[in-house]
């Protein structure tokens, strides 16, 4: 199948990149990279990789979980975007 190919993660990971840089919203990035790195692990070969092929629950969990990871990281470093800051003086006075 298809989920178990390290290259497949890596294309579905770029994909994911470019579709960010179409609509940025730092959403589709998290799941780029956990799909990139997912191939990563996948590519890297050993018993991880042996069994991330074996399952592909496991496979997506890892994903996801990579996934969550890349989006909290993300929002740490980047912060909110678009905060209100409360207005203490009006221009008018």
């Amino acid at each position: 199948m298809l989920w178990n190919l390290w290259w497949v993660w890596i294309a579905a990971g770029l994909v994911l990149a470019l579709l960010e840089l179409l609509l940025p919203s730092f959403i589709f990035l998290g799941f780029a990279i956990g799909a990139i790195l997912t191939g990563l692990l996948l590519a890297l070969g050993g018993p991880l990789a042996d069994w991330l092929a074996a399952s592909p629950a496991a496979t997506l969990a890892v994903f996801a979980t990579l996934s969550l990871i890349a989006w909290l990281a993300i929002r740490h470093f980047v912060g909110r975007r678009n905060r209100t800051r409360p207005q203490e003086t009006d221009i008018n006075n």
